[in-house]
This record gives C-alpha cells, sequence and structure tokens, in this order.
C-alpha cells in the first residue's frame, strides 16, 4: 500500500538515479509507484511478492537480476528478502524496523536506518562487521509553498497542527484528537488512510472537535502540507524510525513527539524537538501551548532540526553512504 517505507522507496531509488547509479527495480504491482520510478528512469518489473506458496516470484527475480546483469541485489524488507534469490550477486537487506532475521539468513551484509535498529541486529546474534546504519535522507522542494489554509476550511491565523502517518493504532492519531479538546482555538491536519478511519471520525465528533479537524486522505503533496502547519505532532506509539520527523525538520516545523523508539533516537529533548511520554494527550497539549506562547523557542528547534538534516539527513550525505556501500560489493 502507501506508508513511510513505500514513500521512502521511491524516495532512495529516485535519488540514486539522479546520482548516476545504474539500477532496476522489481516491485509488487502498484501504478504509482511504477509511474514514478519509469519517469526517473528506473527499469521497472512488476512480481508478485506473494507468501510461502508462491514460488514464481523468486524465480521470476533471478530471470531479471541476470538480464540486468545486477552485482547486487537489495532486499527492501522482510517479503522482498524472502524472494530474494541466490545468485552472481551479492545480497543485502535493508531493514527499517526489528524485523525476524530468518529472512536474510545467508546475505552478506544488513542495513538499518537507525543507529538502534542496528545494535538490536547485533544483539540478535548477526556479525557486527556486516551490519551499517545508513539513515534515511529527507529534503524539501527549494520553491515550494505552502497548502492555502482556506482550502482547507481553515483560518489562516489559527494554530494549525499537522498529523502525518497512517490511520492505525501505532501513529495513535486518537492522542492528537484528545489533546485538541484542550486547545480550543487550534486546528488539526491528519493527513494518512488507514483502517482507523472511521473510528478516528466518529470520535472527533464524539470529543466535540470535528469541526476543527480535517482528513485528508493520502496526499502527493506533503511539502505543502508541512509548510502550512504551525507545529508538526507525532505521538506515535510504536514507531523504529520515524520520517515524519526528519520531514519536519527539512521544512522548517517544530516537532513534538512522542518517546517512542525512533523519536527518542533522533529527537533531543529540548534542543531540537519535544518529547513527551506515550499515550499522553495532556503533555502533547501542554507542549503545544509552550510553543505556541513562545514562538522564539519553536523557532529555535525548528532551526536546530534544520541543521539536523544538514548534517545528518541530507540527500547527497545519505546516497554519498549508499554508493560506498554499492563500492564495497563491486556494484559502483
Amino acid at each position: 500500500g502507501d506508508g513511510g517505507a513505500e514513500t521512502y522507496l521511491v524516495d532512495l531509488v529516485t535519488a540514486l538515479a539522479r546520482a548516476g547509479v545504474g539500477e532496476a527495480a522489481a516491485i509488487r504491482r502498484h501504478p504509482g509507484r511504477e509511474a514514478a520510478l519509469t519517469a526517473a528512469g528506473v527499469p521497472v518489473k512488476t512480481l508478485g511478492f506473494g507468501g510461502p506458496i508462491d514460488i514464481l516470484t523468486r524465480t521470476a527475480a533471478a530471470g531479471y537480476a541476470r538480464l540486468q546483469n545486477a552485482k547486487l541485489l537489495l532486499a527492501w524488507m522482510n517479503r522482498a528478502a524472502r524472494h530474494t534469490p541466490h545468485g552472481p550477486w551479492a545480497r543485502i537487506g535493508r531493514l527499517g524496523g526489528y524485523y525476524n532475521l530468518k529472512y536474510y539468513a545467508g546475505f552478506e551484509e544488513l542495513v538499518a536506518n537507525t543507529e538502534d535498529i542496528a545494535e538490536w541486529i547485533v544483539g540478535q546474534g548477526w556479525p557486527a562487521g556486516r551490519v551499517r546504519c545508513i539513515p534515511n535522507f529527507a529534503a524539501a522542494p527549494p520553491d515550494g509553498a505552502g497548502l492555502d489554509r482556506a482550502s482547507l476550511d481553515t483560518p489562516a491565523g489559527a494554530p494549525l497542527l499537522l498529523g502525518m502517518g497512517r490511520l492505525h493504532d501505532s501513529k495513535a492519531h486518537d492522542v492528537s484528537l484528545q489533546a485538541l479538546v484542550e486547545l480550543p482555538d487550534a486546528y488539526l491536519w491528519i493527513a494518512g488512510v488507514g483502517p482507523l478511519e472511521a473510528k478516528l471520525k466518529a470520535m472527533a465528533q464524539a470529543l466535540g472537535v470535528e469541526h476543527r479537524v480535517r482528513f485528508l486522505g493520502w496526499r502527493t503533496d506533503p511539502s505543502a502540507l508541512y509548510r502550512a502547519a504551525d507545529i508538526c505532532v507525532f505521538p506515535s506509539r510504536y514507531e523504529p524510525l520515524g520520517n515524519v520527523v526528519i520531514q519536519a525538520w527539512a521544512h522548517g516545523l517544530p516537532v513534538i513527539a512522542a518517546e517512542s523508539q525512533g523519536p527518542k533516537a533522533l529527537i533531543e529533548d529540548g534542543r531540537d524537538g519535544l518529547l513527551i511520554p506515550i499515550d499522553d494527550p495532556g503533555g502533547l497539549a501542554e507542549s503545544v501551548r509552550q510553543l505556541l506562547a513562545d514562538p522564539a523557542r519553536a523557532a529555535r528547534l525548528a532551526e536546530r532540526g534544520l541543521g539536523r538534516v544538514a548534517a545528518e539527513f541530507s540527500e547527497a550525505a545519505v546516497i554519498g553512504q549508499w554508493k560506498t556501500l554499492f563500492a564495497d560489493y563491486g556494484a559502483a
């Protein structure tokens, strides 16, 4: 479907193409991703990537890899790893969470997108010399503009909070809705799709905040949303990384996040963002009030976040690390 891992796959593949890396992609059928990768000049083949009884994908992937004269196969998390064939190429697994390593048996190396995940991999018995951390990158289009608030019936002068992510229990949008009760002047935009849409809309109505909440669905203009908002709220209960944090930083937007694994590892509380306990609507509301009452502090947090992106999460820095890995396996 459509989520952070899927979006970042397209971002990474297209960035590698811009950097001159010769590559091809084998993906599950998805017209949007196929079109985006094709537009970037990346050859694309669609495969089934089914469950345990799928005996065709691995064979087809091997044939495609040989056709492309592949020197390295990069498996994008578990399902791809299950179907990544042996052959005259290196096999590298990319993990964005704390996954079962059985799918990566026989792989030459694993790539984690956070140091915490890399340490966890080693703790599971994987050799330390065969795992490295390459973070996700983030970038804001230099000529972008914020979405016109009026287009979503949102007053220009109202405090605007932005929540990004699947409508799933792990993303804790319910915490943001509860916090909104304590922020009577604020509006909340929630961008994402998922199984909890009806439940969250009913909750907004039950809490009496539905007139200040906009459920935006799946968006192809996230940059315009970041630029329109005043604060990014990210109360995820479970979050191995937190692409939203890095993207908000890249857009100069202050971030308030729950201290789940990824955000807690990324954010230096009080310096480049604010951390709150998991499942704490009152804490989220209080942190929002603090930043709204002190715009200078909010600006300092946002500025330091921008600095973190430039130093650690820029496209150039991250693509450089991937190219080093490829060179290590003769695939540069």
